[in-house]
């Protein structure tokens, strides 16, 4: 990578960085960096803290225009509602950005457009995971899965007051339980989730961790639901409780597990333009 700073927010991947710089043209394509980020409370200019918040800092550094400039789609922006699995850090806001080909993401770090941004995220992030991932096939995606069920028929259908939300799974797997255990608890799953409402926006399988803290993780799933309540309704589920227990706990060795609220959600739309 060109820029040879370490950031204060996490581990650069030096060796994920050059195969991103490095895949050949015929081989290059689509690329999902999906951004977890935990903000400071108060951004941090010149070793001094600001009166500007992490958030804030973070909404001055969004590169909007550099992005749209390389074929880049911001694909999905959601605020954290809750954390559920996973205590450390706490997570503030996801962030899933498309960018048309690898080397175009390292391209952008060199940008004089780019770096001059830069600062504010050095100021406002605490601490972030940047993964980069590729589309996976989902059981939304095979022959025999049921249609989406309407959102307006539902138990819990969106409201004003609870509207749809976005549950994002970080997942690293046991070796071997992706293709057992996992599977066998989604389909159980499935039978519970879809009469609520649930869709798939996209499941992405890992390549790479850009940024991050030494954690290694194998995929990362958007699940949608028409209501937070439809997902509690879904969680709480004896028969998904027990397959939880009996298959899900034994196929992942570490995982975080957030309900996200979305500004921006385009995600689907994403990744079908690529499929």
């Amino acid at each position: 990578m060109s820029d040879t700073r370490t950031p204060g927010y996490g581990q650069v991947d030096r060796e994920y960085g050059i195969r991103l710089a490095t895949t050949p043209p015929d081989e290059d394509g689509p690329i999902w960096m999906v951004n977890l980020m935990s903000y400071r409370d108060q951004a941090v200019y010149d070793g001094a803290e600001s009166a500007v918040s992490g958030r804030e800092a973070d909404d001055r550094y969004a590169p909007v225009d550099v992005l749209a400039d390389i074929g880049a789609e911001v694909a999905f922006v959601a605020d954290v509602e809750d954390q559920l699995l996973g205590e450390s850090p706490r997570w503030d806001r996801i962030g899933v950005v498309r960018y048309p080909t690898r080397r175009s993401f390292i391209e952008m770090q060199s940008r004089p457009d780019f770096k001059a941004k830069h600062v504010h995220k050095e100021a406002g992030m605490a601490e972030t995971i940047v993964v980069g991932g590729t589309p996976i096939p989902s059981p939304q995606d095979r022959p025999d899965a049921p249609a989406p069920v309407d959102w307006s028929s539902v138990p819990h259908p969106p409201s004003d007051d609870d509207g749809p939300v976005v549950v994002l799974h970080l997942i690293r797997f046991h070796p071997g339980r992706a293709d057992t255990d996992m599977e066998r608890y989604q389909d159980e799953a499935a039978l519970v989730a879809v009469p609520h409402g649930v869709r798939i926006a996209g499941w992405f399988a890992i390549e790479g961790t850009i940024v991050g803290d030494g954690r290694r993780w194998d995929q990362v799933r958007f699940n949608q639901f028409p209501s937070k309540a439809a997902f509690l309704a879904v969680a709480t589920d004896p028969r998904r409780l027990e397959s939880q227990a009996t298959h899900r706990e034994v196929a992942i060795a570490d995982t975080y597990a957030l309900i996200l609220r979305p500004t921006i959600d385009r995600l689907a739309e994403s990744v079908a333009r690529s499929s």
